[in-house]
């Protein structure tokens, strides 16, 4: 059998998380430590793996019911190579340290068991209901395989000079940046959205680090939906800005 598929045979790498390919991860197991996973982003898989549901402790479920933020995972455990993915959408690997990362538990395609996770409540002060959102801080050293929507930009913030993106748009941040919601539509004004000029909330970064944001302005596909309500028509609630007036984390 020919064909150009032969182009993409499995590239070998020594590194536990290697990227096959800008939408597709391989993650080499030794048997020692264990990769925590997307419920169903295994694709292939070679070798001895095992696939198990991750336990949720009752407060851990109790917290992902009240906040709807908290990672669906399966552990998986053995020796070979499995393969990831999760809607064609494109895998970035980051290494956290001691510090951790903020991230929207949505753009989580894996990550090393050692890490610890813990949902973070994100209120909003401009008294919209439903316009709060809770974040996913990781803390801990090792590995996390992040998804975006398309290549994402890498902005840095420095003292001198702070960064704003719209809230949907971001996906993770350092720890050491003060971050703040910016009403880019007011409470009072809600219904005129900016001079109509169509945007949202946005987020300011300040300090010294790295904000992580896509080219779109929706959630990942899985959970790119109509909302109902003005929360999703004018860019607030669970539709729309993932966070209001933050204060959270990522590594410097």
């Amino acid at each position: 059998m020919q064909s150009p598929l032969f182009a993409h045979t499995e590239q070998q790498s020594q590194d536990r998380y290697a990227v096959q390919n800008p939408q597709l991860l391989r993650v080499a197991l030794t048997g020692q430590d264990d990769v925590l996973a997307r419920k169903g982003a295994m694709v292939a898989y070679q070798g001895l793996i095992d696939f198990d549901g991750e336990y949720q402790s009752g407060s851990r479920r109790q917290s992902h019911a009240h906040t709807g933020e908290g990672l669906e995972l399966m552990r998986c455990t053995g020796q070979g190579t499995v393969f990831l993915a999760n809607l064609a959408q494109y895998i970035h690997v980051v290494d956290v340290d001691h510090e951790g990362m903020t991230v929207d538990s949505a753009y989580v395609l894996a990550l090393d068991s050692t890490l610890h996770t813990e949902v973070i409540a994100v209120d909003s002060q401009y008294g919209i209901s439903g316009s709060g959102k809770y974040q996913l801080n990781i803390s801990g050293r090792g590995k996390v395989a992040l998804m975006t929507s398309g290549q994402p930009l890498m902005m840095r913030v420095t003292p001198e000079t702070y960064v704003s993106a719209d809230a949907d748009a971001v996906v993770a941040w350092s720890s050491g940046l003060r971050v703040q919601m910016q009403a880019q539509t007011h409470s009072s004004g809600v219904m005129r959205r900016r001079g109509n000029t169509g945007e949202g909330w946005e987020l300011s970064f300040l300090g010294q680090g790295y904000a992580l944001v896509q080219p779109s302005e929706v959630m990942p596909p899985q959970h790119a939906v109509i909302g109902q309500g003005l929360g999703a028509q004018y860019g607030v609630g669970q539709q729309g800005a993932h966070g209001q007036n933050q204060n959270n984390v990522w590594g410097r």
